[in-house]
């Protein structure tokens, strides 16, 4: 006879909540992007404008055409991203007729030139900042791996500190394991806010690794501390 329990209504809920909390970190990471380039433009970088943005694009552009080549689905990365760049670009700058207006500031009034003249620099800022947001979510889908690997890692030398935690009839705390718990999702998602928010180019593994450990390192906490009975 099965034991198994039918699915309560939170249950049905949760991948709901997981997706709508991946949406809502890439939103927040965007804006945060694009409020930080823009407080750049105003504040530290006015002299470069949009072109500190279009540096970075280069930047990103060639880290991902240089260390991720492995073709998925006949495509390399780099494809695929130029592909997706290709279509958002289109409907948000060439559709809308913003890239037009932008490239023919002769045939402006005098307000509107003033209006090209003051705001140039951020406008073109987000068609840079987008195009840099979609090249760091694609090395951060091609490295997740790593955190698959680091979480395995984790999950397994924890299980065995635990046998002998277990074994020396060792001490128990529910504490660290709440506490470990609660870090592992936060690590993660802290790190893709950081990577897809910063506005200055970086190598990525310098981001992408350092979290990987920890997440490895939380599962491992976890693991270890975790008893039966909470």
């Amino acid at each position: 006879m099965s034991t198994s329990q039918p699915l309560t209504a939170k249950d049905k809920k949760r991948p709901i909540h997981r997706i709508s909390a991946f949406f809502t970190t890439l939103v927040i990471s965007l804006f945060f992007s694009l409020v930080l380039e823009w407080l750049g433009i105003a504040f530290v970088w006015n002299d470069e404008g949009y072109r500190h943005s279009q540096q970075m694009m280069i930047s990103e552009m060639l880290w991902l055409s240089e260390n991720l080549t492995l073709p998925i689905f006949q495509h390399t990365p780099i494809e695929l991203a130029q592909s997706v760049i290709q279509f958002v670009h289109y409907w948000l700058f060439d559709f809308t007729g913003l890239s037009q207006w932008l490239s023919n500031p002769q045939t402006m009034g005098k307000w509107e030139y003033w209006l090209y003249h003051n705001t140039r620099a951020y406008i073109e800022s987000i068609i840079y900042v987008i195009i840099i947001f979609i090249i760091r979510l694609f090395i951060i889908v091609f490295t997740s791996p790593l955190f698959f690997l680091t979480a395995l890692s984790g999950l397994a030398e924890g299980l065995m500190l635990r046998d002998l935690r277990k074994f020396g009839a060792g001490r128990e705390s529910s504490f660290i394991y709440h506490k470990a718990r609660r870090w592992i999702m936060p690590i993660m998602i802290g790190a893709w806010i950081f990577y897809l928010s910063i506005p200055v180019s970086i190598y990525p593994i310098l981001v992408i690794a350092p979290a990987a450990a920890l997440f490895g390192l939380s599962i491992c906490i976890t693991a270890a501390s975790f008893k039966k009975y909470l």
